[in-house]
């Protein structure tokens, strides 16, 4: 808990009964079992407060839904290019490449390249141009 282990505990203990004494080792055994059911009662207390005022108790909450390791980029790009591109495309994506290219045309010099969508495993042809 406290990365305590063992020995290191037992070798506290001795040290605390010789410090506190014998004679008020019972007082402080008896406080420290006070404490001990004062903070479970206080959690106990917190935990139906928060229920009360979300309406949901925290032991029902998929709390592997919120942990931020699912979100690691590499695992998310992975997985995306991995991905199978069987997915029809929607009909007006042609008419955005289409016009996505000719604004390109517009806005340079070079000259206006037709965009085609090529069918599944078809190849690109060779542009020497662009070489």
């Amino acid at each position: 808990m406290f990365g305590i282990n063992g020995p290191e505990f037992f070798l506290l203990l001795i040290i605390g009964i010789l410090v506190i004494g014998p004679k008020r080792l019972p007082e402080y055994t008896q406080k420290l079992a006070n404490l001990v059911k004062e903070v479970r009662r206080m959690a106990s207390g917190a935990r139906e407060q928060i229920k009360d005022e979300v309406g949901i108790d925290i032991d029902e909450v998929d709390w592997k839904k919120y942990d931020p390791r699912q979100y690691d980029p590499r695992r998310i790009i992975k997985e995306a290019l991995l991905d199978d591109d069987t997915k029809p495309m929607s009909a007006g994506a042609p008419a955005a490449v289409a016009a996505v290219a000719g604004a390109a045309a517009v806005a340079s010099p070079a000259p206006q390249r037709i965009i085609e969508s090529l069918a599944e495993g078809e190849l690109a042809p060779f542009d020497s141009e662009a070489t």
